[in-house]
């Protein structure tokens, strides 16, 4: 058994947690301490403020999942000013073995190794995630994350990817108008465009211009907190056509890794989760022309442990560095 120092940071926060692992996988995961980006300096600053509440000295092997592709020269997260540099990870850490990881990837690992108890089941056929094959990972955040997951008989594999940057494809009026409205900020509108927690803001004010309403300036987290409250009706609208859109490059996404199961994570993906079930999700996702019976063979889950990028990064150290 070791112990390991599990670390998700993304732009608001970032997250530390003990965890003890063994024989490639995850054990326990302690109990996790937050802390605001904004308060600290640097990753090594929040490092050094983690071990102070610990009380002890701190394990000498870490997993960190950044919010940022993974490079071993200079790594910028995104929305967060901080700056890793893998190189110095060893020195200003003080740490003898260590993991970086994208934190979808990290999720990606979670998805892997944890039980049949911490997913709920969104649409397609009842029953666990298949054992072998590969599993699509998404999930809507202040992006659109994807990554991975190939299972086979010695294991698996987490593949990172940026497969929230494939174009937006619409498919039906309101999605044009919604397309349309991007395209006067941005030449080639993505998947994250849409289906991320900004991307509820201009769906918002797509259905506003639709309606003849006033087109209000809205912040993203104030139409979400109207529509999870329903007391705005068009915010309610926007939460349907959001799941609706997430459906279809979900289904988009499943079909480019080989349709055998999809994941939903991240945050808002959890906030979800009742409205997944229950809006066209599951319609849109197996919606793809004569591949349709395929796609309703696919079950599609939401992750719902509390910290999946803690335990990923535990497991992503893991499956590296212990047999």
């Amino acid at each position: 058994m070791m112990e390991v120092i599990a670390v998700d940071i993304g732009g608001t926060h970032a997250r530390f947690a003990i965890a003890e692992v063994k024989d490639g996988h995850v054990v326990r995961l302690g109990e996790p301490t937050t802390l605001k980006t904004a308060e600290h300096g640097s990753l090594q600053l929040a490092w050094q403020a983690f071990g102070r509440t610990l009380g002890r000295p701190l394990p000498r092997m870490a997993g960190i999942a950044v919010a940022s592709p993974i490079n071993d020269d200079l790594i910028k997260l995104t929305n967060n000013p901080w700056i890793i540099r893998p190189r110095l990870i060893t020195e200003r850490l003080g740490v003898d073995q260590w993991t970086l990881i994208n934190d979808f990837g990290a999720i990606g690992h979670a998805v892997a190794q944890l039980g049949d108890d911490a997913f709920l089941h969104v649409c397609g056929p009842e029953g666990p995630l298949p054992a072998k094959g590969s599993l699509t990972v998404c999930g809507p955040g202040t992006g659109l994350g994807v990554a991975q997951v190939f299972r086979h008989a010695r294991g698996y594999n987490v593949i990172e990817t940026e497969g929230g940057h494939m174009d937006f494809a619409p498919l039906d009026g309101i999605e044009d108008a919604m397309l349309k409205r991007l395209r006067k900020t941005y030449t080639r509108v993505s998947a994250e465009r849409i289906a991320s927690g900004p991307g509820i803001v201009p769906i918002y004010e797509t259905l506003a211009e639709m309606e003849g309403e006033p087109v209000k300036s809205r912040s993203d987290r104030d139409i979400w907190d109207m529509a999870f409250s329903g007391t705005d009706s068009l915010a309610s609208a926007a939460m349907d056509r959001f799941c609706l859109s997430l459906g279809a490059i979900a289904g988009d996404l499943a079909l480019a890794h080989g349709p055998k199961g999809v994941v939903i994570a991240g945050g808002l993906g959890l906030r979800l989760k009742d409205h997944l079930i229950s809006s066209g999700f599951g319609e849109r996702f197996v919606a793809k022309g004569r591949f349709q019976s395929l796609m309703a063979s696919v079950p599609v889950k939401l992750i719902t442990h509390p910290q999946p990028g803690l335990y990923g990064a535990a497991a992503a150290f893991a499956q590296e560095h212990t047999a």
